[in-house]
């Protein structure tokens, strides 16, 4: 069986090729691709695989972009966590998903979903994957959290999305509200919590850092590509967008 992976975390993809080959051996990884655009160049100069792996939330846009720009031939196991509407959708259309962490019992589950499917010659399955697309298009966008709990003054409080001013990682991640108070949270990755943010209101700045749209003071671009953003609740702070993430964060501004 060949297989693409489209996913923009190093390590997720690795740990997703890894665990592949423990399930299946003979299993041939064709590519990692980890973009909508490196996506739709692979898929024009190369024969499809008869599996793709698809995280949603690529660095340039949705995975589903890339549906719009080559037509999808074979089937798609997404991974990537959703609201219940998408998950019905997959289903209703024979289409799995892996919530991430990815789970090896789950991707073996998964992977012998495929099989037993693939199996049957199924002219019908270019309008299931119409049909799958349509009905993810067509929901309400996903369920990002509202709400953020952290620890203050011996207990601890839920705070509005609208409160947080950014994320920080500074050994462990602390929340930091609009009144500038650094508050302790329980979560361990800044990677974490960027899979549970509304993509539209907060912007992975760097590998330390997720702010707030509404937090965006000013921002200047440096001669070397880079972007220093200076934040409304504290100007003495400052957020530094890689010299690649810089044009992202301005369409993310200009939205």
């Amino acid at each position: 069986m060949k297989v693409v992976i489209i996913e923009d975390e190093p390590l997720t993809a690795k740990n997703l090729s890894r665990l592949l080959k423990q399930i299946e051996p003979s299993i041939e990884i064709m590519a990692t691709l980890d973009s909508v655009s490196s996506s739709v160049k692979w898929m024009n100069e190369n024969t499809q695989p008869d599996l793709f792996f698809m995280d949603i939330q690529l660095a340039d846009g949705v995975s589903f972009d890339i549906f719009n720009k080559v037509r999808i031939e074979r089937p798609v196991i997404f991974t990537t966590a959703y609201n219940e509407y998408a998950i019905q959708a997959f289903k209703v259309n024979s289409v799995d998903y892996l919530l991430k962490p990815i789970d090896k019992d789950l991707l073996q589950t998964a992977v012998e979903k495929f099989n037993k499917y693939y199996g049957v010659k199924n002219e019908a399955i270019g309008e299931q994957f119409k049909s799958l697309l349509e009905n993810i298009q067509n929901r309400n966008t996903p369920k990002f959290k509202e709400r953020f709990l952290a620890h203050y003054k011996g207990g601890i409080v839920p705070l509005a999305e609208s409160r947080v001013a950014y994320f920080v990682k500074d050994t462990i991640i602390y929340l930091v509200t609009t009144d500038n108070e650094k508050l302790v949270t329980d979560y361990n990755t800044i990677d974490e919590i960027e899979e549970l943010v509304n993509p539209q209101k907060f912007f992975r700045a760097n590998r330390q850092m997720i702010i707030h749209v509404t937090q965006v003071e000013t921002f200047k671009k440096h001669d070397t590509g880079k972007v220093e953003v200076h934040l409304k609740c504290d100007k003495n702070i400052r957020a530094d967008v890689s010299r690649e993430k810089a044009n992202e964060f301005v369409s993310w501004l200009d939205q």
